[in-house]
């Protein structure tokens, strides 16, 4: 894939050359930053101390090995100090449930590695259902979004000779039987949409050539991708087709035979089959059938009367004001509804008798968050649920549907001592009386005297809802070093559903910010923290986030760790997957949308006269989802300034930042004893000054 579709003006963009991502003079940037910022932090007393702790927690045998079903067993893939990139295995229920389960290694990701002479990261793999053993495997070189799939025969195994094979690219494959394939993938020029993915849907027979394949669909060039699926349901099997038009709208084709018939959901709405009914997630209200159902809501129909024109809806869930669907599981017989109330979740479980819905309240543990993931969707009741919170190690529990008891079978352990701390839940308020809730994790003996160095993290985007954790990480770098920690809850995300989500998006982007400041002010304001000993931190686009309060705010933090972020978005729908994401932030070529993208952008509104707080950048060579150049371009505009800020550039790890359990321990190592130079009073916190940059420094020597 090109590194960016269309080329900077180096003209109007002197650091246009960083966008180069494996260019000579920006890999040689990289390293000098990379050494920089490796020198002064690794210098720290507390570095040495702390990556040997988060080295342990990382490499832990006793972490939940999380699986998913294939046939009679049980797979997972496993990384420690042992196996750097990883082995896949698998071994039984009966196994599992076992303290120390028997594993078998399918594939040894370090060995094929050196076998093949590739660096390659775990992907994943697809197991066709009626034939288990034969599975698409899924490989990235470095880490990134893009991936080759290679046909993998488990019980001899092996790569199947002259097997299904495909070049790398940001596609997908699917099964429909054992010698054919449903694929999207880059199948040559004009094959890809503006946004990197796939235009194509093709029917792919054993033997031939992929580009051969027969076209089943095709997208335009300016839409976001396409994929497809099977579903093998007895009974029920359907194939299907999305097209992705944008982030957030889609439209969705039965497949029979010749025949593409479209599902006539909104384009905004997500809708799939489970057996006879037809499942549809509304993001916006909707109107049909003489009835009116709200945004947010979960409609279920007979799918072969609402492909006949039938419009006949149950209402399965509705929100109000402090609720909203996180998520849907399916088994053989019931559908569990993960709704989240006030941020925090509850399971309901709905099956279908006589023609009628029936529903009841699931009894699961009532603190942290709630995750599911079904055995089997076709023919188990089972399903895993995950429990965790911020101090209570996470729990893997393996439940049946139609009851409330459930099998404890993994549990992390105690990766730091949670007795000195409490959880507590806020509210602060932004700037147009929004009310915007937030968690806050320290010491219950800490006083609110404004000197408790403080992270805040936020996200604030794409419907992602930030929700309580057990991080070892968190606990074993932050908490224990005596340091509190907030997550924000801000607009953007979806913990109060659609509405949450789009009050922040393009024009309204600046509800996010404002949020995030209204939450820091409030933590200033009640004790917790104060500027000295305030930090924020965010990845992706908490990354946006972060570096537009920054340059926003500068006076309210005095440390910024700003991880794979996006910060030109003058150009951000020219690289890579950018393009993807204007249904979120807008399109900057449209003046009246970069009117307000121009406002927050930080690339653009970094200015030389301004004092910002210190702050760390990083990301990775080998993220193809977000250009590495924001970060570099951004990095290297702020030391034009004569601003101090530290870079680090992780050479793997794609969009994740690390491929593996050393290069996570190096960047949570790197990230945490900055945050504590910058933000911990008394001797371990020795602050890090702003020093001039060195060209800025000289310029004053000479006056």
């Amino acid at each position: 894939m090109p590194t960016h579709p269309t080329p900077p003006d180096t003209a109007a963009d002197p650091h246009a050359w960083l966008e180069e991502v494996d260019g000579a003079a920006a890999l040689a940037w990289v390293g000098r930053r990379n050494a920089a910022t490796q020198g002064e932090i690794e210098a720290h007393a507390r570095f040495a101390p702390l990556r040997a702790r988060l080295k342990a927690v990382l490499d832990s045998q006793e972490r939940i090995p999380y699986v998913s079903r294939h046939g009679a067993f049980y797979y997972n893939f496993w990384r420690d100090a042992r196996h750097v990139r990883g082995i896949w295995r698998r071994t039984t229920a009966a196994q599992f449930a076992l303290a120390q389960p028997a594993w078998e290694t399918i594939i040894d990701l370090d060995q094929l590695a050196g076998d093949e002479g590739e660096n390659w990261v775990w992907g994943g793999a697809d197991c066709l259902y009626t034939h288990p053993e034969h599975c698409l495997v899924s490989l990235s070189r470095g880490g990134g979004d893009a991936h080759v799939v290679r046909e993998y025969d488990i019980g001899r195994r092996a790569f199947v000779a002259d097997g299904f094979a495909l070049e790398e690219a940001k596609g997908s494959a699917a099964w429909i039987d054992r010698d054919t394939l449903l694929v999207a993938s880059d199948f040559g020029p004009g094959t890809l949409t503006s946004s990197g993915y796939p235009r194509s849907v093709r029917e792919w027979r054993r033997g031939g050539p992929p580009a051969g394949a027969r076209v089943l669909f095709e997208a335009g060039a300016d839409d976001l991708g396409v994929g497809a699926y099977k579903d093998f349901t007895p009974g029920h099997e359907r194939q299907f087709i999305e097209r992705q038009i944008g982030f957030y709208s889609s439209e969705l084709f039965l497949r029979e035979g010749a025949t593409l018939s479209k599902v006539a959901k909104p384009d905004d709405a997500n809708a799939y089959a489970v057996r006879d009914q037809l499942l549809i997630e509304l993001r916006s209200d909707w109107s049909v059938g003489g009835r009116s159902y709200p945004q947010g809501a979960l409609l279920a129909a007979d799918f072969a009367g609402f492909m006949r024109g039938e419009r006949d809806f149950e209402l399965l869930f509705a929100p109000d004001a402090a609720s909203s669907l996180d998520g849907i599981t399916v088994t053989r017989g019931a559908l569990l509804l993960n709704v989240l109330e006030n941020v925090r979740n509850r399971i309901v479980e709905l099956t279908r008798a006589d023609g009628r819905w029936r529903r009841r309240d699931v009894d699961a543990p009532a603190f942290g968050t709630l995750e599911l993931s079904a055995l089997d969707a076709i023919d188990s009741e089972q399903y895993f649920l995950t429990v965790t919170d911020f101090l209570h190690p996470t729990t893997l529990y393996l439940c049946q549907a139609g009851g409330d008891a459930r099998q404890s079978l993994k549990a992390l352990p105690a990766f730091f001592d949670a007795l000195p701390y409490t959880v507590r839940q806020f509210e602060a308020t932004s700037r147009d009386g929004t009310r915007v809730p937030y968690f806050l994790i320290m010491g219950k003996d800490r006083p609110f005297d404004g000197k408790n160095p403080t992270v805040l993290y936020g996200y604030g985007g794409f419907e992602v809802s930030m929700k309580p954790f057990y991080s070892g990480v968190t606990g074993a770098a932050w908490l224990a070093e005596g340091g509190a920690y907030a997550l924000a809850n801000i607009r953007g995300g979806g913990e109060f559903g659609p509405r949450w989500h789009q009050a922040a998006l393009k024009e309204k982007r600046q509800n996010a910010y404002d949020d995030f400041i209204a939450v820091a002010q409030d933590l200033i304001e009640r004790g917790v923290s104060s500027p000295r000993h305030l930090g924020i931190m965010g990845g992706s686009n908490g990354g946006l986030l972060v570096g537009a309060v920054m340059l926003q705010r500068p006076e309210l933090f005095n440390a910024v760790v700003c991880q794979v972020p996006l910060l030109d978005m003058r150009r951000y729908n020219k690289l890579l997957a950018g393009a993807s994401w204007m249904g979120e932030y807008g399109d900057p070529d449209v003046a009246a949308e970069w009117d307000y993208i121009g406002k927050y952008s930080p690339y653009q509104n970094v200015a030389g006269d301004k004092t910002y707080p210190r702050a760390l950048f990083t990301t990775s060579t080998r993220d193809d989802r977000v250009h590495p150049g924001h970060a570099r371009k951004m990095v290297a505009k702020m030391r034009e300034q004569g601003h101090a800020v530290l870079y680090w550039e992780n050479l793997e790890g794609g969009h994740a930042g690390a491929a593996n359990n050393a290069q996570q321990t190096q960047m949570w190592s790197l990230t945490y004893t900055f945050l504590l130079k910058q933000l911990k009073p008394g001797p371990e916190g020795d602050v890090l000054e702003r020093p001039l940059h060195e060209d800025q420094a000289q310029r004053q020597q000479q006056q």
